[in-house]
């Protein structure tokens, strides 16, 4: 059997690497091309692809190719073992069109006038000229969505206890390390309180304990006024034989979006805040862009904004929310690029090399939003949320709350980085996050910055 080259290095170097610096790893086995092999810890093979044509062949792989539920069997810690994420065939496409609804269509509008107040209200506080971490600030927003539109937390005591056991749960899990825990199992030791497994369990417990008293609180209380929380949505889908969720597959599909959603949008909010203020001509053409908008929570209005959209477009593309869409596990060996893959290969889409592909995005290491106005990409080159029947569920939710929160930021304050130290790429959930705090300075306020540019 001949398999795709790769690095020859040890198995454990290559997944440490993987685990916390991801981009580097990727980076590093650019010399391989388009298709290289990974040696990592056990006897599975691991085979990372970016090439489009084989993207395309993947994605668009005939029923019973792959099974996809046992990548994810490394995630049931988290979002547990009834999530989407652990199914597969028939019974995946039905749950998944069960919640696909309350993440589509005129439905994101109702939540757009949450998202952009809230955005008001964390920076309503902050002083001109003085110093500030937009990271916590990007964070309270993300956080206060996931509690008040998903979970539908929005008073009393179970809306501070969530939002302290959630806080400390993105904290935990969203280090650079802790993916180290998912992938090897022997690391998974409760021993107390002091140790990371440990501390993980007892977070979770804790977070059980209120998602379930709040689900059972829902059933058991007598009928109000509609509900427009995500949570409360689907407690009340069925499917086509009249079934409910029940109370573990409500629990582990909320944390499954709170697990893939919030810190999504917070890192690619934070990237482009980021690079939009490292790219003066980005800013200029974007805050032009904003004058004369009266409601920047109408999606027809945003979805009109085509620079915003490409500034969006173009932070994805750079540091997409998954650095590689779930990994294919051959089913039936599989050719492909001149390779047969036996049966149990893993194969990952890599869509981090995809996206930099300097034959599809010419200076692809250059933010440049103009190249997505200047042309349109397939679905093969341009996936940052994944492709397939495997894209995360809620993207277009996802989209909205960065272009609301961006729009509602750089519409009222122009700001400007405080600290000019450099920002790499560490691994942060499926994705890459800033490796450190973004501080920035906000120079004035809306009023003024719009004076000047309309005279220009």
């Amino acid at each position: 059997m001949t398999l795709p080259d790769g690095s020859k290095n040890l198995a454990f170097l290559q997944i440490y690497q993987w685990s916390t610096r991801p981009a580097n790893f990727l980076n590093s086995n650019k010399r391989f091309g388009d298709i290289f092999t990974a040696n990592f810890p056990g006897n599975t093979i691991n085979v990372f692809i970016s090439s489009p044509e084989a993207l395309e062949k993947i994605f668009s792989a005939p029923p019973g190719t792959f099974y996809s539920s046992e990548n994810y069997e490394i995630l049931k810690p988290l979002v547990g073992q009834k999530s989407s994420m652990l199914l597969d065939g028939k019974t995946h496409q039905r749950r998944r069109k069960l919640l696909m609804p309350p993440f589509h269509g005129d439905r994101i509008q109702v939540y757009g006038k949450f998202i952009s107040e809230e955005t008001k209200r964390v920076m309503q506080n902050i002083k001109i000229g003085k110093d500030f971490n937009i990271t916590q600030c990007i964070k309270e927003i993300t956080l206060e969505v996931i509690l008040q539109i998903v979970f539908g937390l929005n008073e009393g005591k179970n809306l501070n206890q969530a939002r302290k056991k959630l806080q400390g749960m993105l904290d935990f899990i969203f280090s650079p390390f802790f993916p180290l825990h998912l992938l090897v199992p022997s690391l998974q030791k409760d021993l107390g309180s002091w140790s990371t497994w440990g501390r993980f369990l007892r977070i979770r417990s804790e977070l059980d304990q209120i998602l379930y008293a709040e689900i059972e609180r829902r059933r058991q209380s007598s009928p109000q006024l509609e509900r427009t929380d995500i949570l409360s949505l689907l407690m009340a889908a069925h499917d086509e034989e009249g079934n409910l969720l029940s109370q573990q597959e409500l629990r582990d599909e909320m944390m499954t979006l709170f697990v893939a959603g919030q810190h999504t949008v917070e890192v690619a909010t934070l990237w482009a805040l980021y690079w939009i203020h490292t790219t003066p001509r980005v800013l200029k053409q974007l805050q032009k862009e904003f004058i004369g908008i009266d409601d920047l929570t109408d999606t027809s209005a945003i979805s009109q904004l085509s620079y915003l959209n490409a500034t969006c477009q173009e932070t994805l593309r750079f540091y997409p929310a998954i650095t590689t869409a779930a990994a294919r596990i051959v089913k039936t060996p599989f050719k492909m690029m001149g390779y047969e893959f036996p049966v149990g290969t893993f194969l990952y889409p890599s869509i981090y090399s995809a996206h930099h592909r300097a034959e599809v995005y010419p200076e692809p290491e250059e933010f440049r939003p103009e190249r997505f106005l200047e042309r349109q990409f397939s679905p093969y080159e341009y996936l940052p949320f994944g492709g397939g029947n495997r894209r995360c569920i809620g993207y277009a939710f996802a989209e909205y709350q960065i272009k609301l929160i961006l729009a509602t930021i750089i519409s009222k304050y122009q700001l400007q980085l405080s600290d000019n130290r450099p920002i790499y790429p560490v691994r942060s959930g499926p994705g890459l996050g800033p490796s450190r705090d973004i501080w920035m300075t906000v120079i004035t306020k809306s009023e003024n910055w719009q004076r000047s540019l309309e005279r220009m």
